[in-house]
């Protein structure tokens, strides 16, 4: 996709915890991004030369985050803080990524009540779903993360 930032950008993540590696495409319900699973990934495993496919969890959310991101970005503010809160009937055909493939993850928010949002998400490999799952995430206001950080406990 041209035009936008870097993805270190549209996260509100530091290396080495960004695991995706290029949006793709973005628009008002929808994204994809894409990740070639490489030995610097954080969760590579040398043994096997694989990620965990539970790590695609993660990578679905890190694309939700990379489109909350990409329309803080187009308002000027800078990438939002999210909290996945849950995940509905993650089914990974695959139980790990082998280094070298290309995955496309998808994702689409079905849902968005006040700051709580669903997304129905799917990582596909050579035109083939290999992982789904819906994902709840709350996308707090900035004021609430104010709040949230400065109570004491």
């Amino acid at each position: 996709m041209t035009n936008t930032p870097p993805l270190a950008q549209l996260l509100p993540h530091d290396a080495p915890m960004i695991l995706i590696d290029e949006l793709i495409n973005v628009g008002m319900e929808n994204v994809h991004c894409q990740v070639t699973i490489r030995s610097d990934n954080l969760f590579f495993n040398k043994q096997s030369q694989s990620v965990a496919g539970y790590v695609g969890i993660e990578l679905m959310a890190q694309t939700i985050a990379s489109w909350s991101g990409y329309h803080a970005w187009q308002q000027g503010k800078s990438a939002p803080i999210g909290f996945l809160l849950g995940c509905r009937r993650y089914h990974s055909e695959w139980s790990q990524f082998n280094q070298g493939i290309v995955l496309d993850i998808h994702a689409e928010r079905l849902m968005q009540d006040n700051n709580m949002a669903v997304f129905s998400c799917k990582i596909i490999h050579q035109q083939q779903i290999i992982a789904s799952c819906q994902l709840n995430a709350y996308l707090p206001s900035e004021e609430k993360i104010a709040t949230l950080l400065n109570t004491k406990q």
